[in-house]
């Protein structure tokens, strides 16, 4: 009996476990012809991916190099006693602006002025001597118009003579009177232009040396600067001199006054690339009428060369790396297109396009690994800073 009642009950198991078995396939099936209907729907509902372009466009592209450069005075000259004397009085130090013309120091030399006085006598004397000769000669020479071999002709000559050689000696006593006027005035220092005193070398009652000479060992009295206008000078390499003008605009950057900024013009370049360093020197005039710029103070020169006018430009993000430059655009069908480019200039942040690029194409930048060629996108123009100066 209990055997009957196992087999039953294993029959009955069988054909449950059969139901659930065939119930669940047929759900499963419907399950998988549901998705597969569902499929299509959802292909054409996913929405297209959007991605950032820019445009190509037409700009001014150059190369950035730079320079260390360090401003000087325009104009610097040791002042010199022309004279030997003491110093008598200096009125200036050094920091103190000066005008051209302004009295600096004076010396003293007491025997400059006893030259002085004896030619002015002399000069005296012989302008003296001069007139009276001259008055003899033309009262002879009116007697002998007026009665013809009645002054001998012999008195006529000496008269002639005299006042002649007084004509010289007066001539020679001003011409030395002129130059120990000239010494005296020599015991006065002036300034030759305007600047600013840099140094002071001599306080009163020093003896100062005549600065005659180049070999003299003679002491300065002051250092002047014309600091109004400051020369800046940089070495520009070989590679970059074809780029050097008259005129030409650069960039100088002068960290130590808080990063200040100004925009300087050539003023001269020597023409000449120096052998051993293969350079050329470029200079700038800068005016510094507010002397807030010092000589000796650094300065940066950013120099623009190798510029390209109107030149097809592209973001370097837009570059794909490998052998072949290449660039991903968006074209009319608002599908993603490889395109190989030939590049020309680089600047810190774009690159000339020589061939494969036309104005106005719209080219991916940014992360393109999600995206695949022929795959339809929507271009999200981004906006592009374009760098000073282009």
């Amino acid at each position: 009996m209990s055997f009957k009642i196992s087999n039953q009950t294993y029959f009955k198991r069988g054909v449950l476990g059969t139901a659930v078995v065939a119930l669940a396939g047929g759900l499963a099936l419907g399950c998988s012809r549901h998705a597969a209907a569902q499929t299509p729907e959802s292909h054409e509902a996913s929405p297209t991916a959007v991605t950032g372009v820019v445009k190509v466009t037409r700009e001014d592209l150059f190369k950035e190099v730079k320079y260390l450069a360090e401003f000087r005075p325009h104009e610097e000259v040791e002042l010199h006693a022309k004279v030997s004397g003491y110093v008598s009085e200096i009125k200036v130090d050094f920091g103190d602006q000066v005008k051209a013309g302004e009295l600096l120091a004076t010396l003293e030399v007491p025997e400059l002025q006893a030259d002085l006085d004896h030619a002015q006598a002399a000069a005296q004397k012989a302008a003296a001597d001069h007139a009276n000769a001259h008055l003899v000669y033309t009262r002879l020479r009116s007697v002998n118009h007026d009665h013809p071999n009645l002054v001998a002709q012999q008195d006529l000559d000496t008269a002639t003579a005299n006042d002649q050689s007084t004509a010289g000696a007066m001539a020679a006593a001003k011409a030395d009177t002129e130059k120990y006027q000239t010494l005296v005035a020599y015991t006065k220092i002036t300034a030759p232009f305007d600047g600013v005193v840099t140094r002071r070398y001599a306080d009163p009652g020093a003896l100062l040396q005549a600065g005659t000479s180049s070999d003299t060992q003679a002491k300065s009295l002051l250092r002047l600067s014309d600091n109004y206008r400051l020369r800046l000078d940089f070495p520009v390499t070989v590679d970059y001199v074809k780029d050097i003008q008259v005129g030409g605009a650069v960039e100088v950057h002068v960290d130590s006054l808080g990063g200040k900024k100004f925009t300087g013009r050539i003023s001269r370049f020597t023409r000449e690339v120096n052998e051993e360093t293969r350079k050329m020197t470029t200079e700038i005039e800068v005016t510094n009428l507010d002397l807030q710029l010092m000589p000796g103070m650094y300065a940066t020169v950013v120099l623009k060369v190798e510029k390209r006018a109107g030149a097809l430009a592209i973001p370097i993000e837009a570059i794909s790396p490998g052998k072949t430059p290449t660039v991903y655009l968006v074209n009319h069908d608002h599908e993603i297109e490889p395109r190989a480019v030939t590049l020309g200039l680089e600047t810190p942040d774009k690159y000339e396009v020589l061939s494969g690029l036309q104005a106005g194409d719209l080219v991916i930048v940014g992360n393109r690994a999600a995206l695949q060629t022929g795959q339809k996108v929507e271009p999200k123009l981004l906006p592009v800073t374009l760098k000073e100066g282009t």
